[in-house]
């Protein structure tokens, strides 16, 4: 969903940032604004995924992709939720743009969209505890990024209704201001604010990981990814060139290989090379979070080579 114009609530690890490598063409100024939903549970389609999308900005939408029926539990598991959480209904079968933005290859495949971002959850039916454990997870991610609304909240058996507006809550003024720079594109005052929620506030998490998460937007500002990687693949001992690869690689959700590609270099560089890289990943742990299990896997590499 790279062509999806970026939002400023970017999730932790959800990651298809790709887009804002080089920014992409406005959306049609007769494009109609995104409703919000008058029930935790939406049929959606190609058309209509726009609303989704924004609607994601201030509620955890789950996105089912089924086969033709969507499964009864996951219904009942959002509803259970209060209208913290939105289930968006889509038939893969009719529905190949978002078939393909998911790469949905089993029925039902689940994901969720935060703040404008993509997220894998998982493929097929799964028992319910284990359905219910993975969505209290989404809700604590959510949370990390700033996305806490909610939707009205009604029965559970009430069948799929119209879009209302949802309730938003307020960011913290220097937040704010943060999202609102991203919005219009200044990163370096995205930046600022965030290093100046960080002074006030050392313990302020979201800042740090905002702070992480727009410097990389701003490393990647005016490149193209043929570029990156046409410049590392030239020079594989370039400390500079692989970081900028490593950038990319995160910033299309593809973290392993971000780790994998500076980890392996790590052990041939002089003490600079080796500082610079063990920098950057501590970036990429704070945009991931620490409760991605591909942190803690290298973190654990990292300290090894460290020590």
């Amino acid at each position: 969903m790279t062509n999806v114009p970026p939002s400023a609530a970017s999730l932790r690890g959800a990651v298809d940032l790709s887009s804002l490598v080089r920014p992409p063409t406005p959306p049609s100024a007769s494009a109609a604004p995104a409703p919000g939903a008058r029930s935790v549970v939406v049929d959606a389609d190609d058309a209509s995924f726009t609303s989704i999308l924004e609607l994601s900005n201030t509620v955890p939408v789950i996105v089912e992709l089924h086969g033709g029926q969507p499964t009864t539990t996951l219904s009942t598991l959002v509803a259970s939720f209060g209208g913290r959480l939105v289930l968006a209904r889509v038939d893969a079968t009719t529905n190949p743009q978002l078939q393909q933005a998911f790469q949905a290859q089993v029925a039902p495949t689940v994901a969720a969209v935060v703040g404008g971002r993509p997220l894998a959850l998982f493929e097929g039916e799964l028992p319910e505890a284990e359905v219910r454990q993975v969505l209290d997870q989404l809700l604590a991610l959510a949370a990390q990024n700033g996305v806490t609304g909610s939707v009205p909240a009604p029965d559970v058996d009430e069948e799929p209704a119209e879009p209302v507006e949802p309730v938003e809550e307020p960011l913290p003024p220097l937040h704010q201001a943060a999202y609102d720079a991203i919005e219009r594109g200044d990163y370096p005052a995205a930046i600022a604010a965030y290093r100046t929620a960080i002074t006030q506030d050392p313990r302020d998490q979201l800042a740090v990981a905002g702070l992480a998460q727009v410097t990389l937007l701003d490393r990647l500002g005016g490149l193209t990814a043929v570029g990156i990687r046409d410049a590392a693949a030239a020079a594989p001992g370039d400390v500079d060139a692989q970081l900028s690869v490593a950038d990319l690689d995160v910033s299309g959700g593809h973290l392993e290989d971000a780790f994998d590609r500076l980890l392996v270099l790590f052990p041939s560089l002089d003490a600079d090379g080796k500082n610079a890289i063990r920098t950057r990943m501590l970036d990429y742990f704070e945009i991931a979070g620490s409760e991605d299990p591909r942190v803690g896997a290298a973190r654990r590499r990292l300290t090894a080579l460290l020590y």
